[in-house]
């Protein structure tokens, strides 16, 4: 469930790094810069880029709809466009064989069915449609922390990759350890908080 549904999931991080001086301004134009591009009328696997948290199909940010506040709310997009491999094993053998067939071969050359894989591949890819997966993230600038409102790894693997590369800044996972390490002050706490040991609970 999203940012704006009735309940939902989330995990935080800490964004480090230094925004410039007039920080709206760059995270509007990095934004933009980085917003998603749609691949249902070509024949490319992956986009990935920032939508409006209102709408997947909003990614122009007109009117600053991004900003509440210092508060930036987004969505990430990621649309993916896969052929199954079972799926692509059975439409290249049936290639194979009627190749092989039609110029009365008794096997194909090593080159040919890498050529016969690559077509055939690009054919269904153009058949299939991209699957779209919208994470909400908001991000408090006076804080530097960032609400990432998804518990998949792999999409916060995805965020953390996409934010560096789009806004030069790195994100931190605040799990409960990191999180007490920031809050605590005073050396003898940090180092009673270091011989901390896990344990289990039954």
């Amino acid at each position: 469930m999203g940012f704006l549904g009735g309940s939902a999931g989330f995990v935080r991080f800490a964004v480090h790094g230094d925004l410039p001086d007039n920080p709206l301004d760059f995270v509007s134009h990095r934004i933009r810069a980085c917003s998603f591009e749609d691949i249902d009328d070509n024949v490319e696997e992956y986009s990935i880029g920032w939508v409006s948290v209102m709408s997947m199909f909003d990614a122009s940010f007109n009117y600053g709809s991004h900003l509440c506040g210092d508060y930036v709310v987004l969505s990430l997009r990621v649309d993916e466009r896969k052929v199954s491999p079972s799926i692509l094993k059975k439409f290249v053998q049936k290639e194979e064989e009627r190749i092989k067939k039609e110029r009365q071969l008794p096997k194909l050359s090593r080159s040919a069915k890498t050529e016969i894989r690559e077509r055939v591949k690009t054919e269904l890819t153009r058949k299939a449609f991209p699957v779209p997966a919208v994470y909400d993230l908001v991000w408090s600038l006076s804080e530097s922390s960032l609400y990432f409102f998804s518990t998949n790894k792999k999409a916060q693997v995805l965020l953390e990759d996409f934010f560096k590369d789009c806004f030069g800044l790195s994100l931190q996972l605040q799990i409960p350890y990191v999180t007490a390490e920031n809050l605590l002050s005073d050396e003898d706490q940090l180092a009673k908080l270091e011989r901390i040991a896990p344990e289990i609970f039954v």
